[in-house]
């Protein structure tokens, strides 16, 4: 008999790949959303349901789930409210979490017994680690160790809403000189959104529960790796990287992450979001698939689009300016001669 699983959302970056993950399986895959933001496909059943208006939840209750997966990022109440409608009606309770719970600055190699952000399972508002850590506990509270708290950190890979990737590959593809942020070698942490999803719908189902740091293992790709990655896909002919010192590049008045999306320099204060400990999930069956094709795949995606990638709209769009790209890289070449 085929699983039973209700994604909560299912039309976004992560939820889609749970859904189509489900589906994969043979799985019998319902998704609750308002219906606004695309479908989950037509093969997935669509739940039409508010989680900000607890009386749309209703239906969740005329049946009975194996799996109810949750990827949301607003208040907790909705969670809080979520898990009360379905604690009798589901078996296990997957939520997708972050990396961003633990108190900053996360140390190197966070595990997941490390000190975590004040938070409430009744939050409205508040930041974006405390709102993660209150849905959190307000999944630990209803299903116990009948729950596995995925806490991700950077989520590469096919229809990224967030735009770090994409920014990258648009950038390589416009070709020129390109500023890299050094060192080369600088390990990364990620995960690839489709093996987040493949191992939190296995792990689950083989009777994992808690909470697990979901990237990959550091070093299973490097700055060097992965902009190599870009340049083999989407790079122009005319398309050069400059490695620029870190120093140098901070100095300049570059933001890391944002300006220059995924980059952190070796001495920054949340260096430890590329050095988690993943060692748990990894043991659970965390399985990462080489830079190379999250990278392809990518692009493939975004070849295929008619525009440029759709993006959040709640989070700041990432990217370096053209204009100051080429000032930094016009200095970095002066002070080398």
């Amino acid at each position: 008999m085929a699983v039973a699983m209700l994604v909560l959302g299912g039309t976004g970056f992560a939820g889609r790949a749970l859904v189509e993950e489900g589906l994969s399986r043979g799985w019998e895959v319902s998704a609750l959303n308002r219906g606004l933001s695309g479908s989950p496909g037509p093969r997935a059943t669509h739940v039409a349901g508010d989680r900000l208006d607890p009386a749309t939840l209703a239906p969740l209750r005329t049946r009975e789930w194996e799996l109810v997966v949750d990827t949301w990022s607003g208040a907790p109440t909705a969670v809080r409210d979520s898990v009360r409608a379905l604690v009798d009606r589901a078996a296990r309770y997957i939520f997708i979490s972050s990396g961003s719970v633990y108190a900053p600055p996360p140390p190197l190699g966070v595990t997941e017994l490390s000190p975590t952000v004040e938070a409430s399972p009744d939050l409205r508002t508040g930041e974006y680690s405390e709102l993660k850590r209150g849905a959190e506990m307000a999944v630990l509270e209803a299903f116990g160790d009948r729950a596995l708290i995925a806490r991700a950190g950077l989520i590469l890979g096919p229809h990224e809403n967030v735009g770090r990737l994409p920014w990258w590959l648009t950038r390589l593809a416009a070709g020129g000189e390109i500023l890299a942020p050094g060192p080369p070698q600088l390990e990364l942490q990620y995960v690839d959104v489709r093996d987040l999803a493949r191992f939190v719908l296995d792990a689950s189902v083989d009777g994992h529960s808690g909470p697990f740091n979901v990237v990959s293992r550091r070093g299973h790709a490097t700055m060097e790796s992965l902009l190599d990655a870009c340049l083999t896909v989407a790079g122009r002919d005319d398309a050069q990287l400059t490695w620029v010192a870190p120093d140098f590049v901070v100095d300049s008045g570059i933001e890391p992450w944002t300006e220059l999306p995924i980059w952190l320099p070796p001495d920054h204060e949340y260096a430890g979001m590329h050095a988690a400990n993943v060692e748990p999930a990894h043991a659970a069956g965390l399985s990462c698939r080489p830079v190379s094709e999250t990278v392809a795949d990518t692009w493939a995606w975004m070849s295929r689009l008619d525009g440029p990638p759709p993006l959040r709209g709640d989070l700041p769009r990432p990217g370096l300016d053209p204009v100051r790209e080429r000032e930094v890289l016009a200095a970095w070449h002066a002070q080398s001669r």
